[in-house]
Formats: C-alpha cells, structure tokens, sequence
C-alpha cells in the first residue's frame, strides 16, 4: 500500500472506467469519471500495488471531513486476490489515525456484499441522484475501533 500520487490519475480513471462491476444499466455512472490530479492531493488516496512489477491493483479514497468512504475499485484482473479486503483494513486504520470512529459508505448495489463481508452494517438507503444515479443505494457504515 501507499499514498497514491497525481501520476497515478490516468491509472485509477481506467481502473473505474473499466469495471464490469458498472456494465449495463450502471455504465453511466463511470462513463465519464475521471480520477483528477487534484482530487488525489486534496484527499487520502491510497493505492494497492503488485510488489513484482509495481502495477495498481486497487485503491481507495477516504474524504477525512466527512467521514466517508468516496471511492473504491479493485481492477477486474485482481479480484478475488484479497484486494478489496486489504484496501478495507487499510481504510479503518487511516480513518483511525485521523480520529474518525465510522466511515460512511453509499455502496454501488453490487457491492453491498463485499463491503457486509467486510465487516460494514447497513445504516439505510441513498436516494436515487438522476440523470447519473437513477436507482437507490445501499447506505452502510463501517465501525472503527480505538487504538485501545
């Protein structure tokens, strides 16, 4: 893991562009996403990286002020790999460390499973956000435990 960089921008935009976890009726959400140099210095990005050859196989983006999760992706060739899990325990320790005790997540519908799996309760629903968000979201939390 390591704090992700501007030049890491084109890199995280393919990851989320690319997601079949947004095919079909959510492909408009990602359509035109794109990781911003500067959303990466003004947030806690942080990135997943193959020790072998350096490649981003994940990342995550954690908004300190509000207590909330803003981005998550795993590329499709890493899935299944613990990933996702690592970027979980590596989020409750960063959100620690700022002194957050829950970090709010509005999950993509799919992935309501993984983030319950890892550890996340579901706190209620979003509201759908059209035209990019037609449909109602998951509404979970993740509880971070003290130091103690």
């Amino acid at each position: 893991m390591r704090r992700a960089v501007a030049r890491d921008a084109r890199r995280l935009t393919r990851i989320v562009r690319g997601s079949r976890a947004y095919e079909g009726k959510y492909a408009a959400m990602v359509a035109d996403h794109r990781v911003r140099p500067g959303y990466i210095e003004a947030h806690r990005v942080f990135v997943a990286v193959d020790r072998a050859d350096g490649r981003v196989l994940g990342f995550y983006a954690l908004l300190v002020d509000a207590a909330e999760l803003d981005l998550m992706f795993v590329a499709d060739d890493a899935q299944g790999l613990g990933i996702g899990r690592l970027l979980v325990r590596h989020l409750c320790g960063e959100a620690r460390a700022a002194g957050l005790d829950r970090v709010r997540v509005v999950s993509h519908p799919p992935a309501e499973g993984f983030y319950r799996s890892t550890g996340a309760r579901r706190t209620g629903t979003a509201p759908a956000n059209p035209p990019a968000v037609p449909w109602e979201r998951p509404e979970l939390e993740f509880a971070v435990p003290s130091d103690a």
